[in-house]
Order: structure tokens, then sequence, then C-alpha cells
């Protein structure tokens, strides 16, 4: 991915065979196209509802606005 442009905030992006898009301040970033997420938890309450709380980087589910120390474990 190559960085085009910087302007207000929004940073545009040109990655091979796909069209610039920008990215402007939003919390999390949307999926790419293709990329299949099979959990979302909006907040460690509905983690801990599912029983899958802690959650580590890398395992489904784990989403960095869970993690609110960044040591790579969320819902702690």
């Amino acid at each position: 991915m190559t960085v085009v442009a910087k302007t207000l905030g929004a940073v545009l992006f040109a990655a091979a065979g796909l069209a610039p898009s920008a990215v402007v301040g939003t919390a999390y970033a949307a999926p790419l196209p293709g990329a299949t997420q099979v959990k979302y938890y909006e907040n460690c309450d509905a983690v801990r509802a599912d029983g899958a709380d802690p959650l580590h980087k890398g395992q489904d589910g784990y989403a960095a606005h869970l993690d609110r120390d960044d040591d790579g474990i969320a819902c702690e």
C-alpha cells in the first residue's frame, strides 16, 4: 500500500488493482473487500456474555477498541 497524499486528516491510499480510498478519522476501519470477520464484539460486556473473555491479539473477535491498555489482551 502506498500513501499518495495527506490532507486535513484524510489519507489517500492506492493499492494495486484498487481505486484510491480515503480514511477520515474513523474509530474503526471498514473490512477489506473479500475479508471475513467471524466474530465482532461492540464492547467487553458482549465478549463476557459470549463467554469469550479474555481475547488475545490474533484471536477471532479481538479488536483494538477492546484492549484498553494495548497489551494484546482484550477484556481482561
